[in-house]
């Protein structure tokens, strides 16, 4: 029997959707697309208009306000520097050489004291009974070689009987000196007129042969200790006049002398050591503390020196901005600058020599030098031109 074929048609397969989050990247494609097109049509027409203005001579930057100065030659004094340390005349950390326990401390820390005053004693309880037995021994002694002495003369005794008694005389006064001179180590005096520092004991403290009590320092007058190269030694000279600046008080200057040029020159670093001396009398200066050291030498020498904001500090190599005139396109002069290279020499306070590059006469900019480049016009305002000096002296200093 032959198959039925159906009539019935057949069925073609359901068309697939497109997922919903497709269609709303697509949306998002075309919405930042159409941003983007506004904002750069926006620019586009932002710098077209300021192309025009320049084009125009209507887009022009205002002057830049500087302050300036006329460069002019001055002396100076040269000098040699280099880093020193402060150093005490007299410097020790005053310790004990025999142990004990501490029973009196006479002293207040930061104090000043004089040579001789107590400073720490010790316990001599045991030293004070061993002196007084030898004490009694040696009384003792003294009266049988005086008893002896008689009786030799009368020829009631051999001479070698009085001859020890001298000796047992002899040997207890000895005795008696060694335990005098114990309880004198146990006692601490100052050995010269200083400071002393904060103390390091405390009563009933038991001390070790050497530890430390406290330190003592004499620095008024002080040192200051300082090395520089060989080939300065022909310029160095006992009683020559030295500056010294520290940290701790900015630009304020101490001078002293030198008074000592060491005989031997350093065979690693071929520098001579130099020691100066300075007054003082305020105790300002403290032992350990270091700062820039100049040597004054005799002679004198000119040189321009200019402020040291007027230097532009480059890699490639440092600048100034001399003043000059120039014409607008109006034809009317205005002020402008020109960097100008120069070579720098000795700085002195807030000023700075210079070398080469700036020649008397020549107005330069000092103040505002970062913000300028050659041809930029300007409008010079002295009225707030700081001061500069080549030995300033701060006010609260």
């Amino acid at each position: 029997m032959a198959p039925v074929k159906s009539s019935l048609p057949k069925s073609s397969p359901p068309a697939k959707k497109r997922p919903p989050y497709i269609r709303a990247v697509l949306i998002a494609i075309l919405l930042l697309i159409a941003i983007i097109g506004v904002l750069g049509y926006f620019k586009v027409t932002q710098i077209m208009g300021f192309m025009a203005l320049a084009k125009a001579g209507a887009f022009n930057p205002p002057p830049t306000a500087v302050t300036t100065t006329v460069a002019a030659t001055s002396e100076w004094q040269p000098t040699m520097d280099t880093i020193g340390t402060v150093a005490a005349i007299n410097g020790v950390t005053v310790s004990t050489d025999l142990a004990g326990i501490v029973d009196k401390i006479a002293f207040t820390s930061g104090t000043k004291v004089k040579k001789g005053d107590l400073l720490v004693h010790l316990n001599t309880d045991q030293e004070q009974a061993q002196l007084g037995q030898a004490q009694a021994q040696l009384d003792l002694a003294l009266l049988t070689l005086n008893r002896d002495r008689d009786l030799l003369a009368k020829r009631a005794i051999a001479q070698q009987d009085y001859d020890t008694a001298e000796a047992s005389y002899r040997q207890f006064q000895a005795t008696v000196n060694q335990y005098k001179a114990l309880i004198a180590r146990k006692t601490l005096c100052a050995p010269f007129d200083g400071v002393v520092g904060i103390r390091q004991v405390n009563l009933g403290q038991y001390l070790n042969t050497g530890d430390p009590v406290v330190t003592l320092q004499s620095f008024d007058p002080i040192y200051v200790n300082f090395t520089l190269p060989q080939q300065d030694l022909s310029k160095l000279a006992v009683g020559q006049e030295v500056n010294v600046q520290l940290d701790a008080y900015g630009q304020l200057v101490f001078s002293g002398n030198i008074n000592a040029i060491n005989s031997l020159v350093d065979q690693a670093t071929r520098n001579v050591q130099v020691q100066a001396t300075l007054p003082n009398s305020n105790l300002k200066l403290r032992p350990g503390m270091f700062g820039k050291v100049s040597v004054v030498l005799p002679e004198h020498e000119s040189v321009i020196a200019l402020p040291v904001s007027s230097v532009h500090y480059a890699p490639y190599g440092d600048s100034v901005f001399i003043v000059t005139e120039a014409k607008g396109d109006d034809g009317k002069p205005y002020k402008t600058v020109k960097e100008q290279f120069v070579k720098l020499g000795a700085a002195r306070g807030d000023l700075i020599s210079i070398t080469s590059g700036v020649k008397p006469g020549d107005e330069v900019v000092t103040s505002g030098v970062f913000r300028l480049k050659s041809g930029a016009p300007i409008t010079i305002n002295n009225k707030i031109k700081p001061d500069a000096e080549a030995s300033p002296t701060p006010a609260n200093s």
